[in-house]
């Protein structure tokens, strides 16, 4: 890889360091329905982000052990799936060898992908790298790779979502605790997240040629179940956007 950023590089130990255990966590939940999106797997089948994707070069930022890439290939996309992590790309060489699928896995930051121009159809990730990586660099990457008309989806934390933690208890509460103009990016120990103010995101998608699609928030069903218990509770989700899907396609190079 290329010289990382110093959030890249600390992002990159930390999943290498936890690839082991998130895959233990979570991989029954994520097994179960490898095509859906969030922490309560809300099907894509049902909020239909990605569409029809046979035929269509599909890149994956963060693609981790490349369940949603393996689902993806078997509906006919030609795949690629690119993380940070090595370690994570050898449970996605696992699960590729088990599912009897075979695509290109990128070892790689999403800041700067050692990939050709307008290479993809559509570039997804569902949390993955836009969550990790800087999007002021993210962005206009996915506008180079990807052909006029192409389509870039991620799903990531809410502004609200973040406004809302509270960092001293570590969950999410009902008050505000955080300046919403401020909002670019967290910290802690282990690794760095990044967000954008609704209204920052519309304009870094604007510069980089893209128009908006969709903007979804995800709300989970009332019965839902999940592995990423320290996440939000399901009651606070269903009364607030915890999670929301950017859906947007590139009209023009920026």
């Amino acid at each position: 890889m290329d010289a990382l950023t110093d959030h890249a590089r600390k992002n990159l130990e930390h999943w290498d360091r936890q690839s082991d255990d998130y895959e233990a966590r979570h991989s029954e939940q994520l097994t179960q329905n490898p095509m859906a999106w969030g922490c309560w797997s809300v099907p894509e089948s049902q909020l239909q982000v990605l569409g029809d994707v046979g035929g269509k070069d599909v890149l994956e930022l963060g693609c981790g052990a490349a369940r949603w890439a393996i689902a993806l290939a078997k509906r006919g996309a030609r795949v690629v799936g690119l993380d940070i992590s090595a370690r994570q790309l050898e449970h996605a060489r696992r699960n590729m060898r088990d599912a009897c699928v075979d695509f290109p896995l990128v070892h790689a930051s999403a800041e700067a992908v050692p990939l050709a121009d307008a290479s993809f159809d559509i570039i997804f990730c569902d949390h993955g790298a836009m969550t990790y990586c800087d999007p002021y660099c993210t962005v206009p990457e996915a506008g180079r790779l990807l052909r006029r008309g192409g389509l870039l989806a991620f799903s990531a934390a809410t502004p609200i979502l973040n406004l809302c933690w509270n960092e001293s208890e570590d969950h999410v509460d009902d008050h505000l605790h955080a300046n919403y103009f401020d909002q670019r990016r967290s910290e802690d120990a282990s690794s760095v997240n990044f967000s954008l103010p609704y209204g920052e995101w519309i304009a870094l998608f604007r510069r980089n040629g893209f128009t908006i699609e969709d903007l979804i928030e995800l709300r989970p069903p009332h019965d839902a179940q999940t592995s990423y218990t320290d996440y939000a509770p399901i009651a606070w989700a269903r009364a607030w956007p915890a999670e929301q899907i950017w859906r947007v396609k590139k009209l023009r190079d920026s």
